[in-house]
């Protein structure tokens, strides 16, 4: 019995290492609904320097460490791939948002204010740190996925506004300065770093193996837990159970809809994708970044 026990115990941990994430996952936002101040802006962690700077470059100099050059140079000539993953992020989904907005007007679904918040959400770009994460975690185009969410957050600072003002009829300003200088201290120049390094410890990495993929997983996290602590912070957002769980649903169906579509999409002869550019396609021309919301 104590054998058996035993067995049972150590395949829980087994599958508990082998899950850590979306242990983390719940975990994290778990930590984050208990005591919110913590993690939200202006709280102990200083999500507003240590989240926004410190954490996003270091999951790109992880990147830039992990990734050999030529690879990088190798993603950057994959125009077809771009410009699917660009065309369906920043053209077809706010499209297809705005059929989803009419169908939840005529049933009700939805309050205007939530419906609303939908599209801007579809007008977007993609993702700045969690695609590639995701991405590299599964074995796809990590450098492919790193260049799309560059590509896309530097896209974003004109198409985003410009989306908005056609989908809502609603403008606002917009600090493109402030925004593009951001993402290049975050993004291009981590990345950079990591390159200009790499070929000076190259031969240390190949023999200790550093858990770039862990790293970056548990950076993600963190950023997770931030954002969900603002978002339990704020007392304005409040909605009833029915209303809350019609979001939800309504979520994971707008996302399981757009990742088929994807992935349906890259199998067409059109466009012949190698599994890697499948998997990069999926996360990044489908997740939606909230640094410019």
């Amino acid at each position: 019995n104590f054998t058996v026990a035993m067995s049972q115990v150590t395949s829980l941990i087994a599958m508990c290492l082998k899950n850590w994430f979306m242990i983390g996952l719940f975990l994290a936002i778990f930590l984050a609904k208990i005591e919110p101040s913590i993690g939200r802006k202006g709280g102990i962690l200083m999500p507003e320097i240590t989240i926004k700077y410190f954490a996003v470059s270091l999951i790109f100099l992880n990147s830039g460490l992990s990734l050999k050059t030529e690879e990088l140079k190798n993603a950057v000539s994959q125009v077809h791939l771009h410009t699917f993953i660009q065309t369906f992020t920043l053209m077809f989904i706010p499209l297809f948002m705005q059929f989803v907005a009419i169908v939840m007007t005529n049933h009700q679904l939805l309050s205007n204010n939530l419906i609303n918040g939908f599209i801007v959400v579809s007008c977007m770009p993609p993702p700045v740190s969690s695609a590639v994460i995701l991405t590299k975690t599964v074995g796809g185009n990590e450098a492919a996925a790193i260049f799309n969410s560059a590509l896309g957050s530097f896209l974003g600072i004109f198409c985003s506004p410009v989306l908005i003002l056609m989908t809502l009829g609603l403008s606002g300003d917009v600090p493109f300065g402030k925004i593009f200088i951001q993402l290049f201290a975050t993004v291009v120049v981590p990345i950079a770093v990591g390159q200009f390094v790499r070929p000076k410890i190259v031969t240390w990495m190949e023999a200790k193996k550093p858990p770039f993929g862990t790293v970056a997983s548990a950076t993600l996290l963190l950023i997770i837990y931030s954002a969900f602590c603002d978002t339990f912070s704020n007392e304005d957002i409040s909605l009833p159970r029915s209303e809350l769980a019609t979001v939800l649903l309504c979520v994971v169906l707008v996302q399981v809809t757009l990742l088929y579509l994807v992935f349906y999409l890259t199998q067409t002869s059109w466009c012949r994708f190698t599994r890697p550019d499948v998997v990069a396609a999926m996360y990044c021309a489908t997740h939606k970044s909230l640094t410019l919301g």
